[in-house]
């Protein structure tokens, strides 16, 4: 079976929605989740499609693993259980399908296939439990590093990200998060420039993009227990984004007479801890 890249970008829109840290068990627990969710068909695009959405993430041996869009975490950081503030370091690993296939758009589909970018990096973060409302509730940083190793934009890109989330019961829990991208000139010029030649198949303006930050996104979420607890078996979950493209990313004529530089996605699904 072939996997279509608006499957992928959709798999980590749902990462924060299944379990919540502070509700996390002691010993080795992951959790898998499907649905559908509603999305872009490129970072900047104006056109939307209904496609479906995994995700996971869980700790083993002590070792926690999660995903954030399609990119993977481990932390290799072990903490005491009972230690309430969470030191993270570890290794992240990804892919960018950003205008790889099924690009409505007909000016941008006239740019040409781009290939995909598998890209490698690192993550270091704190997180701290016990914070506003309860003993339980949750405030985490996190900053990440990854370039493409492969024949996509061939660059790089620095995310910080800030989330926080609470448990209202052991059946419900609800969060918010915040992140934004900064990316090299490499990666603008990939994704945002329109060459002449390409101008003059698409119809677009010419347009020569320079790195920076790229985008900030904020992300609301909600998930609810069907049994009880949601540190073991099923839950459903809602999550809502919505992006905003900043500087020559919202100038660049893929965004702003092709797209939108306003981006929206919602995924409803469900869950399962083991």
């Amino acid at each position: 079976m072939t996997v279509r890249p608006s499957l992928l970008r959709a798999a980590g829109m749902i990462t924060l929605g299944i379990t919540s840290p502070a509700l996390a068990r002691e010993d080795d627990t992951v959790t898998l989740g499907g649905g559908i969710a509603y999305a872009p068909s490129y970072e900047g695009s104006d056109d939307y499609e209904v496609i479906p959405a995994a995700q996971v993430r869980g700790k083993v041996s002590g070792y926690n693993f999660f995903m954030r869009g399609l990119q993977f975490y481990t932390d290799l950081v072990r903490e005491p259980a009972e230690e309430t503030l969470d030191l993270s370091f570890g290794p992240v690993v990804g892919a960018r399908l950003n205008r790889v296939t099924n690009i409505k758009d007909a000016q941008v589909r006239a740019l040409g296939k781009l290939d995909p970018a598998f890209e490698l990096g690192a993550y270091a973060g704190i997180a701290k439990t016990g914070v506003i409302t309860s003993a339980y509730d949750n405030l985490s940083f996190r900053v990440s590093y990854t370039a493409d190793v492969a024949s996509g934009h061939k660059s790089y890109v620095i995310t910080p990200a800030i989330e926080y989330g609470t448990p209202l019961s052991k059946q419900t829990y609800v969060g918010i998060g915040a992140s934004a991208d900064y990316v090299g000139d490499g990666f603008a010029d990939y994704y945002y420039s329109v060459s002449p030649a390409g101008s003059a198949a698409s119809g677009l303006s010419p347009f020569e993009a320079d790195g920076g930050f790229k985008s900030v996104s904020l992300n609301l979420l909600g998930a609810q227990s069907l049994e009880g607890d949601l540190r073991k078996g099923w839950s459903l979950f809602a999550v809502g984004g919505w992006t905003k493209m900043l500087g020559d990313f919202k100038r660049s004529p893929v965004v702003s007479e092709a797209g939108d530089d306003d981006q929206w996605f919602g995924a409803l699904g469900i869950g399962y801890t083991f």
